[in-house]
């Protein structure tokens, strides 16, 4: 993997995949694995290639959780249309499997994410839910409504039933008829729509750190065994901290490299659903931040500004890896409740700055390393013009300085983009980067060059 500035295998291999476009159409699942070979990444430079072309970037992995419980006041409604968020979960979290989505919370989604321009995936009741309740929202929703919501989820986290909602006996096997009727009885009022799950909680890199049920079945094996023929999208939830339960909030050196493990779980789950299905199913992480809990005020809590370094890498490193779609949770939260939304009552928090300086980035991946291990590089070409936009962000404390070496035909820097502790995604003057022989990429920052 090039990310983080490693040396790189090769003969990685890349899943060339054709990515959902906003419109909605379905993504592929059946397109064969074929060999890109990498070249070595020169030692001390920021290096990119953009003859080599890593493929297209899925839109829907700027997206985000939103329930019933978080308010969009007035104040931050613009702000929230300027993130670029491409996609919206709703209900995130337990919400959905603590209550019954009713058509009003349907019609106030809808209308925040007409606002936001952003496409929706709604979460229909699992537990104490029925096939007929799942099939009426649907049918309200698309056919009634007419609001072509494409995404459907069912349920959220049931890996945690047996635990978290007492029921000690509810596995797998449960779950899997469950999903099922409930899939089915969906598909037939709209066969259009896509199927997102299982919905696991806090899957892991191999099976010894994957969910497994009270009789020890693993239940993203079992789930794909069984119902990978009607689900379309396959999603997993993923929080590194706190590990364990009541455990402390992270340090901004235990953050620093928890983005790492990106690099190792979505590898893993595609050889799982290749190696299970015979298929390239698409991958959602459709809950993702850094904490669990609701920690808060903490260095590196989800309300820091850490968090959004920390947040930059792994959407880099989750975008290299062909991950479809991404929700990180949440939009919008008090700190009543936790600061892991975008955004509090009335202004932003750090994170929300990632999204605008990814609002930047082009739409085609291409090659990109480095092998200082405090650097995350990323580099796409836009859709429309061609140019070249590079992202370079420093984990580190420590400012760091290297040339930045852009193989193939000559290009002129035409915009620079920064967050950090002084500047909140702003425009940088370009004659400071004149010197494409001494880039200096300052500690703990997020920096978008564009070239055309």
């Amino acid at each position: 993997m090039p990310y983080k500035c490693r040396k790189i295998n090769p003969w990685l291999l890349v899943l060339a995949v054709g990515f959902i476009a906003l419109s909605g159409c379905a993504p592929k699942a059946n397109e064969a694995l074929e060999p890109v070979q990498l070249p070595p990444v020169p030692e001390g430079v920021f290096y990119i290639d953009p003859d080599i072309a890593m493929g297209k970037i899925s839109p829907l992995v700027y997206g985000v959780n939103h329930g019933p419980w978080a308010i969009i006041t007035e104040k931050i409604l613009p702000l929230a249309q300027e993130a670029g968020i491409t996609m919206i979960r709703f209900p995130g979290g337990n919400w959905g499997d603590e209550n019954d989505l009713m058509p009003y919370h349907i019609d106030q989604f809808a209308m925040l994410a007409g606002q936001m321009g952003s496409q929706v995936s709604i979460n229909v009741r699992l537990f104490n839910g029925t096939p007929e309740k799942a099939a009426a929202l649907v049918r309200y929703a698309n056919i009634e409504q007419g609001y072509d919501i494409k995404y459907w989820g069912i349920g959220n986290e049931p890996s945690l039933f047996a635990t978290a909602r007492g029921v000690p006996d509810y596995g797998v096997e449960q779950f899997n008829t469950e999903w099922r009727a409930i899939a089915e009885a969906m598909k037939a009022v709209d066969p259009s729509i896509l199927l997102i799950g299982p919905e696991l909680h806090q899957f892991g890199s191999d099976k010894s750190s994957t969910p497994k049920d009270p009789s020890g079945l693993d239940w993203m094996s079992e789930f794909l065994r069984v119902n990978a023929d009607l689900v379309d999208v396959v999603s997993i939830h993923r929080y590194p901290f706190p590990q364990g339960s009541g455990g402390r909030a992270a340090t901004i050196e235990e953050l620093s490299t928890a983005s790492t493990e990106w690099d190792l779980i979505i590898p893993y789950l595609r050889s799982l659903i290749l190696e299970i299905t015979g298929r390239n199913i698409p991958i959602a992480i459709t809950e993702i931040n850094s904490h669990w809990s609701n920690a808060m005020g903490g260095e590196a809590t989800p309300d820091s500004f850490y968090n959004a370094i920390w947040w930059g890498d792994v959407l880099g490193r989750l975008i290299f890896n062909k991950v479809e779609i991404v929700n990180y949770f949440t939009l919008q939260s008090k700190a009543s409740i936790g600061g892991y939304g975008l955004f509090a009552r009335s202004d932003a928090r750090p994170t929300y700055y990632v999204y605008q300086m990814y609002q930047k980035f082009g739409e085609n991946l291409v090659f990109a390393g480095c092998d200082d291990a405090q650097i995350g590089i990323y580099a796409a070409l836009d859709q429309q013009d061609g140019a070249l936009t590079v992202m370079l962000i420093n984990l580190g404390e420590d400012d760091i300085t290297k040339p930045l070496v852009i193989e193939g035909k000559e290009r002129t820097l035409v915009e620079v983009w920064r967050f950090d502790k002084d500047y909140l995604a702003d425009k940088l003057d370009t004659r400071d980067f004149d010197n494409l022989e001494k880039i200096l990429i300052p500690g703990q920052s997020v920096t978008l060059i564009k070239f055309k």
